[in-house]
């Protein structure tokens, strides 16, 4: 990626992308490795799945002039906190800040900003966990901090944010008013959808495997009383 505005500092924009790109690499092994370990001790993987990116040199540019800056490579690593992104997806909102407490408990990973989406929506109704980290990276001569957003959200909220974003650019920042509306009522459903299969999982939860058997059994039972009343045969089971 490269940004032509500033030739004379091109060398320095290289070094300072591969310093991006590593962060990007270390924030997703270690999220590869907690994620493996919950599995193997929960049987439960609380990542759906994990995207990176680097922000586009068009969009850093813009958020630089919005902010009043001249154009300039340290004035991109002060001021702009997302050149470097990852977005992780979840089931529940429960998992969102079991990730985050367990991506804050890193020792070298400091977390310089977060913003609680989920508690405090924005008011189009957009709703996820953001965490502005930075992590050092190990160079031949030095260690460098580099900044990564993270964000934190559910398959639903995730939904939810990309018909926001394409309505967004579609009508490049003035939707209709009642399209806006419509919007912030599916943000509301959603809220509802993730606090209900939170609910849901959290009574999946409280079942024994022994009674999660017993459950079965009884449905099983169920099952062949009424094949029997529907059929007026006795059948017997197979496993005698």
């Amino acid at each position: 990626m490269e940004l032509p505005i500033f030739y004379d500092e091109a060398e320095l924009w290289n070094n300072t992308l591969l310093l991006y790109d590593s962060a990007l690499r270390e924030i997703n092994t270690k999220l590869e490795i907690l994620n493996n370990e919950f599995k193997l001790a929960h049987q439960y993987n609380p990542i759906e799945h994990i995207t990176s990116r680097i922000k586009s040199s068009e969009s850093i540019a813009k958020k630089i002039r919005h902010n009043n800056r001249e154009l300039k490579v340290e004035n991109i690593i002060k001021y702009v906190n997302d050149v470097a992104g990852i977005r992780i997806i979840c089931s529940f909102t429960s998992d969102i800040y079991r990730i985050a407490d367990l991506i804050a408990k890193q020792s070298d990973v400091k977390v310089l900003k977060v913003k609680d989406y989920i508690m405090c929506p924005k008011e189009n109704g957009y709703s996820s966990y953001h965490m502005i980290v930075s992590v050092p990276i190990y160079l031949s001569n030095q260690v460098i901090d580099t900044k990564v957003e993270i964000q934190i959200r559910t398959i639903a909220m995730d939904f939810w944010a990309s018909l926001e974003h394409k309505i967004y650019y579609k009508f490049e920042g003035n939707a209709p008013e009642h399209i806006r509306a419509e919007l912030k009522e599916c943000a509301e459903i959603v809220g509802y959808l993730d606090k209900k299969m939170l609910s849901l999982n959290e009574e999946i939860k409280n079942y024994s495997h022994c009674e999660v058997q017993e459950y079965k059994e009884i449905v099983n039972e169920q099952y062949m009383q009424m094949i029997r009343q529907s059929y007026g045969a006795v059948i017997e089971d197979e496993s005698v």
